[in-house]
């Protein structure tokens, strides 16, 4: 039964310490403000609470923490050790030593200013783990399963997930990785999915609902600000900066028909997320390939918040970057699929157009979207890509975090062209539209490789990383499998995204800065408003959650320790 959404919070003039522009990250820095005893107000552009974090896997990745089984020391200087391998110079070293140095405290303030409890997904694999310090057993972190009734009437606030299961099962990124291997490792999958389920229907029937992932965590979050009693304006827009003398001192917001204005004696945390859905501006900064809402980022992200920033002269830095995630393509007016473990498993590959292989399937998927786009800037742009799999493939495993082993392709995905069969690889060639010679020359390679447990042209298999979404059952090499059982499937993917990750340039104190680095006093920018504290790069499952929560941990910190006075007496919105 869908609750009834409660009434509006009325925006009104008034004066606080600290405005937090955004609702997903954007609670962390508003509880860490709390605690510190500052005055906070919350305003969200959209209906829902949780911004992209709700739609988000819900990982962190923030080593150092009590979390984690090594000492805090210890991983702190391991984890600093493999982001300077892996950012370079990307970013300034700065933004990285102040992440790791403030990680542990700000899970700790989590756990006290929250429900919410965590544990270590063992096992998921640092995205560059070959990298000095870094980890094949991965320092990725989730929240365990949350009841969101604690949420009360407001829990029709919070954000929807991306999917939404018809049974109610709490399954948690560490789940999914078993349970997409149920046809596999039935002894290691159906305990899972049995605790699950027994939580999830156990649950509902004693009236508590049970989230996993991004939902726990943005549920979590929201539980947090309810109870300290911070207010969140939904449906409030951000129109500008109130900035004076060189200092920001408030915002202009609008709900409804109405501008308020809020006076913010601290500052402002910019916190809106990207520029996702900003369709102009990604054709801009990034690639005129990409098509409109592809992004799997909330659908409020469309840049206000950097814009409003550059208005008062913020630099920015990194835009052509996002969190690249390869994803199905979509049935007309609907959303692109999820594409997680697919990519990595046995008995599948991907080409392009041309009917060739053109990557390490198994890559992080950042990196596999900067690959497209440097084959793009190179002039040999990819215009078409297709997963490619065998009957044996579709019998053991998950397709699109939605349709179990051996259940059928929907007819819809044949009927709108995405999806393709046939009963050889000539056929399917022929089907998809790439050149057959060429298609079932790559076909016939890669079975060769996969018969031998090694693709000596992309190295899949290779890293801890692409190991972890594979097939254990399968040797010498859980990530190839040969693909000899028809009929043959081929479904055409995109170029998906978490979200921007450039945007304004802030410090290591998450404080905005002008184009000539100098500083805007009391702006701070974190999460996907704020350039990526790791530059080109994604250190691990989580980073970009992960580095949101910390630098609204650091933003709130810095501003409370920023005794500004006064910000003047509310202007009234006549």
């Amino acid at each position: 039964m869908v609750k009834k959404m409660p009434p509006l919070v009325p925006a009104h003039d008034t004066i606080v310490d600290l405005l937090v522009i955004g609702s997903g990250t954007g609670m962390a820095a508003a509880l860490a403000a709390h605690e510190l005893g500052l005055s906070v107000v919350i305003a969200e552009k959209t209906a829902y609470v949780g911004g992209s974090t709700a739609r988000s896997g819900g990982a962190f990745w923030i080593p150092g923490s009590s979390v984690l089984p090594e000492p805090h020391e210890q991983a702190v200087a391991e984890a600093e050790t493999y982001l300077r391998a892996v950012v370079g110079d990307s970013a300034p070293a700065e933004r990285g030593t102040a992440f790791l140095t403030g990680g542990a405290e700000t899970v700790a303030m989590l756990e006290r200013t929250t429900p919410m409890r965590f544990f270590w997904a063992e096992g998921y694999s640092d995205y560059h783990p070959e990298e000095p310090g870094g980890r094949a057993e991965g320092r990725t972190c989730e929240c365990r399963p949350f009841d969101a009734s604690v949420l009360g009437a407001q829990r029709p606030r919070l954000r929807p997930g991306v999917m939404e299961a018809s049974v109610p099962m709490p399954v948690t990124g560490a789940d999914y990785k078993w349970m997409n291997l149920v046809a596999r490792k039935p002894l290691k999958a159906l305990p899972r999915i049995m605790r699950r389920a027994a939580l999830g229907i156990g649950g509902m029937l004693i009236g508590r609902e049970y989230l996993a992932g991004g939902q726990a965590l943005a549920a979590g979050l929201f539980a947090g600000v309810l109870r300290a009693g911070i207010p969140v304006w939904t449906e409030t827009s951000l129109v500008r900066l109130i900035h004076d003398a060189g200092r920001v001192s408030g915002a202009v917001l609008r709900q409804g028909d109405r501008e308020v204005t809020v006076r913010a004696r601290r500052g402002v945390v910019l916190a809106a997320g990207g520029f996702d859905h900003d369709i102009a501006a990604r054709h801009k900064y990034q690639s005129p390939a990409l098509v409109p809402h592809a992004s799997l980022g909330s659908e409020g992200n469309t840049g206000d918040a950097i814009e409003a920033a550059k208005e008062i002269g913020a630099g920015t830095v990194s835009m052509d970057q996002a969190w690249w995630f390869p994803a199905f393509a979509p049935l007309p007016d609907a959303a692109p699929a999820v594409m997680l473990a697919e990519r990595s498993l046995p008995g599948s590959f991907i080409i392009d157009q041309t009917g060739r292989r053109f990557i390490n399937e198994s890559i992080d998927y950042m990196t596999f979207g900067q690959e497209v786009l440097a084959r793009e800037r190179a002039g040999e742009p990819i215009t078409e890509m297709w997963l490619v799999f065998d009957q044996r493939y579709r019998n053991s495993y998950i397709l699109a975090g939605s349709y179990f082993p051996r259940q059928p392709i929907p007819e819809a995905w044949y009927d709108a062209g995405i999806a393709h069969r046939a009963d050889d690889p000539a056929a399917l060639g022929h089907a998809i539209g790439v050149p057959v010679d060429t298609f079932t020359g790559t076909f016939a390679r890669f079975n060769d490789y996969a018969e031998g447990g090694v693709d000596p042209e992309f190295e899949r298999g290779a890293s801890a990383y692409d190991r972890y979404y594979g097939d254990p059952t399968v040797a010498p090499n859980p990530n190839l499998a040969a693909l000899d059982k028809a009929p043959y499937y081929a479904v055409k993917m995109i170029l998906s995204d978490l979200g921007t990750c450039g945007g304004v340039v802030a410090d290591e104190h998450a404080r905005v800065l002008r184009e000539d680095g100098s500083l805007i006093e009391g702006l701070y920018a974190i999460g996907n408003t704020a350039g990526n504290a790791f530059g080109a790069t994604y250190p691990g499952a989580g980073a970009t959650i992960g580095q949101g929560l910390v630098y609204g941990y650091i933003a709130a910190r810095h501003a409370a320790a920023n005794d500004a006075g006064e910000a003047g007496a509310p202007v009234s919105s006549e």
